[in-house]
């Protein structure tokens, strides 16, 4: 018995110094540990050994069965880890550290057109401010005498969260804060997303995005309010534009209006964009109520202003003939890689 042992192990050591591949280890495994395989035979010939010799017997087969277990788990391992190097080494190499092929981007037509608009009234003397996207009640409403049963305070109208604060609605949410900030004189605007609950269609969107600004100084007048915006808009679009100025209201602003540009889409004819009027609703304008200048610290008797506000996302359309404004946030890379920065 002890001669079959050591044959089989020298047996099982020279037929695994000659496999070479896992189709080979798998067959050796079975050879010698399978159900028939030489070692299980083994175990079986352990009947016929005397009795006093069976438990030494039976500790030797155990010890060649372990063995043979380890040496075909490290050769099969090895020939895996010699396959795989072949693999890399017939694959195609690259090498990671050349340059490559440049891919470029581009800025989203908002951001090139709010770039644009940052520029004009930087040059004119104003600062450039950030508003909240989550703010207080009181500085979307209250800050800019909205009342507290004005129907924009409404659920219908306005996105409230559980802590008691709103999706700003308005970039005016951040007139008191700039006006404490600065105090008077003050030139400033603040750009922002806004967010309504509202439906959708080709000119109205349930997040927007607004650009708001405020001149507050000693005399201001009406008249000034009307020379500007009308200046800024022909400085923006580099041409005198169809412009009509009605009487509008705001609960911040007083006396207010809506300054409107004639639709490009057709001419002022009507069609979806302008909602069949021939014209868009592009520049919300008026003095600033004396109440706000109060809330901001502002005296009233002594010093004016006028704010106005500017629909980014229509600003976009018009500058750059888009008829849906749910393109702008659409996420369409075919669409957006079209707008370029001068």
């Amino acid at each position: 018995m002890e001669n079959n042992i050591k044959n089989v192990e020298e047996e099982l050591e020279s037929n695994l110094s000659k496999v070479e591949s896992l189709e080979e280890i798998e067959n050796a495994r079975v050879g010698f540990l399978g159900k028939k395989g030489k070692i299980t035979c083994l175990m079986q010939q352990l009947r016929d050994v005397a009795a006093e010799k069976k438990r030494e017997m039976g500790m030797k087969i155990n010890a060649l069965k372990q063995k043979a277990e380890g040496l075909i788990a490290a050769r099969k391992e090895a020939i895996e880890n010699k396959i795989e190097a072949e693999k890399l080494k017939s694959a195609k190499r690259y090498d990671f550290t050349l340059p490559q092929k440049a891919c470029e981007g581009s800025l989203h037509p908002r951001s090139i057109v709010q770039k644009k608009v940052e520029d004009l009234f930087i040059s004119m003397g104003f600062v450039v401010e950030d508003g909240n996207e989550i703010e207080s009640e009181f500085n979307n409403f209250d800050a800019v005498n909205v009342p507290a049963n004005h129907p924009a305070r409404d659920a219908q109208d306005t996105f409230w969260l559980s802590t008691g604060e709103v999706l700003k609605t308005h970039t005016s949410a951040a007139q008191n804060r700039i006006i404490r900030k600065y105090g008077a004189p003050c030139k400033a605007i603040f750009p922002g997303r806004c967010f309504r609950n509202e439906a959708l269609d080709s000119g109205h969107e349930n997040t927007f995005f607004q650009l708001e600004g405020v001149v507050i100084d000693k005399d201001v007048s009406v008249a000034n309010l009307i020379y500007f915006v009308k200046k800024t808009l022909s400085s923006l679009f580099g041409k005198n534009l169809e412009v009509r100025l009605r009487p509008g209201f705001f609960p911040f602003t007083e006396p207010s209006f809506e300054m409107d540009v004639q639709c490009p889409f057709c001419g002022g004819k009507g069609c979806p964009t302008c909602k069949n009027g021939g014209w868009i609703e592009l520049c919300p304008c008026g003095m600033i109520h004396p109440k706000v200048l109060e809330m901001g610290g502002v005296d009233p008797k002594e010093y004016s202003g006028f704010a106005f506000g500017l629909g980014l996302d229509r600003l976009v359309m018009i500058m750059n003939a888009i008829p849906d404004i749910r393109f702008l946030n659409s996420g369409n890379l075919k669409f957006l890689k079209n707008f370029k920065l001068d």
